[in-house]
């Protein structure tokens, strides 16, 4: 039979231990819920404490039974090795703590500056800081948290000295390969300071149109027009130029080219389109014109500007516009549309198509009476 002596103080520990979580886990509710009101009217802290209640749920009891293996006495069995064990929990429920700090801190930053209206430059420019920086932070947490846990087991020393004695070999390989992983992650804080995209920016990349639909610490996730999604790595936006239709402002201009002919009148268009335009919700009654920009040798080519406050728009804005413009120049001016005119023969000859006439030279006696004067001839020689 075991020695009741030898139990006796693990009872005592036990008892100590299963009232030091319940006592834990009773103060983490009256806290929640105090805290979870006095912070009703700051939203950002308020995301804060919704965001770390299951890692407190943890961490109080862990924290409670960490002082109780303190106090319990060194000559217990296995006490020195339930006191390691309780110690790494600890720190992992630290570290899951501060990241669900980070989480609720960016999440309260973008819920009080919402996305979802016309001039959100000022929000996306938000959006994208605190999303990359809280990245960028939990990543630093999690390296931290690991090397705690680390520095916590004996050997740990042991195998930093091995590791020191060939720093220089180990140090060159060690940078090749975490090469791309810094270059992104400096990649990811130049791009949150100095926010050469957004989310929900719009951009041309490889002759691709998206929006910037998510920035993570490695990769830009670019929603392509037709629902596809373009991977790019961040350290190729600081590397290569590209186009960012909203760089200063979600606002654009809109061009629609309509090609006519030659004997179209403007000036009708130009009344037409101003009748027009009122009529678009999606105009954001800033500016429009017509002009003239362009001439080959088949068709005059016509511009319409025109603006609207953000890309979608501007792209609805203008299909709308060239639709009503061709279907008024197809009702009001038909004959003025682009046609391929081809001659052949058969309707020269008869008479269905009929040709400019020769050029007639003049006399030289006859323009001498019409008072035009006669081109001296060439000397005999």
């Amino acid at each position: 039979m075991p020695d009741l002596s030898d139990l006796t103080p693990w009872i005592a520990t036990a008892v100590a231990a299963v009232i030091a979580v319940v006592v834990a886990l009773l103060l983490h509710r009256v806290a929640a819920m105090v805290l979870l009101r006095a912070t009703g009217h700051a939203p950002v802290v308020n995301a804060i404490v919704r965001a770390i209640q299951r890692p407190t749920r943890l961490l109080l009891p862990v924290l409670a039974l960490q002082v109780v293996w303190q106090a319990a006495r060194d000559d217990m069995d296995f006490i020195l090795n339930i006191r390691h064990l309780n110690g790494l929990v600890l720190i992992a429920t630290v570290t899951w703590l501060a990241i669900s700090a980070i989480n609720g801190l960016a999440a309260g930053i973008i819920a009080q500056h919402p996305a979802d209206v016309d001039d959100n430059l000022q929000a996306r420019r938000i959006h994208t800081q605190a999303r990359v920086l809280s990245r960028s932070a939990i990543v630093i947490v999690l390296l931290a948290g690991a090397a705690m846990m680390l520095m916590t087991f004996p050997g740990a020393k042991q195998v930093g000295a091995s590791l020191l004695a060939s720093a220089g070999v180990i140090g060159i390989v060690a940078g090749l390969a975490a090469k791309p992983v810094f270059s992104n992650l400096i990649a990811g804080l130049q791009i949150a300071l100095a926010q050469p995209i957004r989310i929900d920016d719009v951009l041309i990349v490889q002759g691709e149109w998206g929006r910037v639909d998510e920035i993570t610490g490695s990769y830009v996730v670019l929603k392509i027009w037709d629902d596809r999604r373009l991977i790019i790595p961040l350290q190729w936006f600081i590397e290569n130029p590209f186009q960012n239709w909203t760089r200063t402002g979600s606002q654009l201009l809109g061009s629609v080219f309509l090609n006519v002919d030659f004997r179209m009148p403007v000036a009708p268009l130009r009344a037409a389109l101003e009748k027009m335009m009122p009529n678009y919700p999606e105009w954001d009654r800033r500016f429009f014109n017509l002009q003239v920009t362009d001439v080959t040798e088949k068709t005059m080519q016509l511009r319409i500007l025109c603006t609207a406050q953000n890309s979608s728009k501007a792209f609805d804005l203008r299909c709308k516009v060239r639709e009503d413009m061709i279907a008024f120049m197809q009702k009001e001016y038909p004959q003025y549309l682009p046609t391929m005119r081809f001659l052949n023969e058969k309707d020269v000859a008869s008479g269905a198509v009929q040709t400019p006439p020769e050029p007639q030279v003049m006399p030289r006696q006859d323009r001498s009476d019409a008072g035009i004067a006669a081109t001296p001839s060439a000397p005999d020689h």
